[in-house]
Order: C-alpha cells, then structure tokens, then sequence
C-alpha cells in the first residue's frame, strides 16, 4: 500500500471510530480490507482506497467494521463480574431502592456475550431484584456485530468460552448447531447501533458502565474526550469498568480507582 493511500484510511478510520494504526500495523490493513476488496469484485487495495474516496456510507462502513477488533466472551476475565455481583449491586440495591431502577451500559458490545452475561447475574439475584426497572444497553458501530448480539445464537465454541455449564443449561436451548439464550435473557438487554465518540447524551444516564478493551485503541486525546463524555452521562455514585490493561490515571480526572478492585473506577466531580 502506498504511503499516502496508507495515510488516508488512516485517518478516515480514526475519525469514524477511533482505532489508531500505525504504520507498523501496515499488515492489518492489507489482511483486512483485502477480503472486502475481493467481495465487492476490486483489483486490490489500491482499488479499494480509490473506491474510498468517493465512496458512500455503505463501503466507509464495511471498511471501518473490518477493522474493528469484535473480540467477546461469556464471563470473560471473570473478575469483573465477580466484582459486579459482591460489590456494585449491593451498593444500587441500597442507593436504588426508593426509585428501584438501575441503568448498565455495555459499550462496543460486539456479539453480546458482556451484556448477556451481565444479565444471566442480575437474573441469578432473582427475588432481590423483585419490582426492579432494570436495563442493559449494548452498543457497537457494527451492524453485522450487532444483529449477531439480537438474534443471541452462538456456536460451541462460543458457549464453551467462559460460561458456566450450569448457565449454558439454564438459559440456553441447542438450535441445530448452534445454542441461543433464553428470551427473557434477551428481553433484559437493549442493543443499539452508537459510536462511542459521538455525543452520548441521547443513550441516556447509567449508574454503571461497562466500557472494557476499549480504550487500549485510542490514542490519549481521544481516551480523554471518550472518559470525559461518559462522566456526563453517569450519576455522583457511578461505577466505570475498564480492561486489565486500561486505567483513568493520567488520563481524565473525572474517574478515580476503587481501592483493592482492579479495574473498576467511581465517578468523582473534579472540574
């Protein structure tokens, strides 16, 4: 790929969803886009990038979801949920209890397995939750990612990756070769198309927001401006979950870690 043709999807893919490629990562690129080269009938990537630059909202998307890590699995790192379940939602029980409704957002949610799961524990509350508005909201930038999340059929590999067989039995059916989740499952999660760098007041406000490996693909402005934007839209006692590999510190001062708990961060209201 030539430099300049390099620099230009470059660009076009950190504005449109904040991934950042360097020229090092030239590799991905090629190995990416060269399949939806071939699919829409191109020579090869010089093509495809000529196609780019007059192109309509149909091959920006197709280029930008190819590049998109949709990495996702049922219970994955285990900790943070573990962490959900003996420590957050006891504190919205208590915080919630005169208005009983409690807001989670999974965000860059691919396949749905984060959000899912986070149902299958609030599920597993059962009469503790009795009386309860509770809703999961799960968004991605790919529409392909996200009609996989709705449907919620998954292979054996996917259920083998992190879920519990008891859960597998519980609330899931086997569908030919394929297993999907019980309804009432998906019925407790609300999957949406948004782009974490848009505006992100029309999502509403969530007490506790999910936002993991998400960031490790930003640059710093752009990991500033996305952890800022999502203070704004969570309450004084909010909880932030991020990827083991991810912090607030040096980054936004709107966040601050809950000692002993890796990975989980309280809104604070520094200015």
């Amino acid at each position: 790929m030539r430099p300049e043709d390099f620099d230009y999807v470059a660009k076009l893919l950190k504005d449109r969803s904040g991934l950042v490629i360097t020229r090092d990562k030239a590799y991905l690129l090629e190995s990416r886009l060269t399949p939806v080269a071939r699919k829409r009938g191109l020579k090869g990537l010089d093509d495809l990038v000529g196609s780019l630059r007059t192109a309509g909202e149909d091959l920006l998307r197709e280029v930008t979801e190819a590049m998109t890590t949709n990495e996702s699995f049922f219970f994955r790192d285990i900790k943070p949920f573990d962490q959900f379940k003996a420590m957050v939602l006891p504190h919205m029980l208590q915080a919630r209890a005169a208005t009983k409704t409690l807001r989670i957002w999974s965000a860059a949610s691919s396949s749905g397995q984060e959000a899912y799961t986070l149902a299958m524990v609030l599920k597993e509350e059962g009469a503790k939750l009795a009386g309860w508005k509770i809703e999961i909201v799960g968004t991605d930038i790919s529409t392909e990612m996200l009609e996989k999340a709705k449907a919620g059929l998954y292979s054996q590999f996917e259920v083998q990756r992190g879920l519990p067989i008891q859960l597998l039995v519980k609330y899931f059916k086997k569908t030919a070769e394929m297993w999907q989740i019980d309804p009432a499952i998906r019925a407790m999660v609300n999957f949406r198309e948004y782009n974490l760098l848009h505006d992100l007041k029309p999502l509403g406000n969530f007490d506790v927001v999910f936002c993991r490996n998400v960031l490790i693909y930003f640059d710093q402005p752009t990991k500033t401006r996305v952890l800022d934007n999502v203070s704004r839209i969570m309450p004084d006692d909010g909880f932030l979950y991020l990827g083991g590999a991810e912090t607030v510190l040096g980054i936004s001062d709107k966040f601050k870690p809950v000692p002993d708990q890796r990975g989980v961060y309280a809104t604070t209201r520094a200015k």
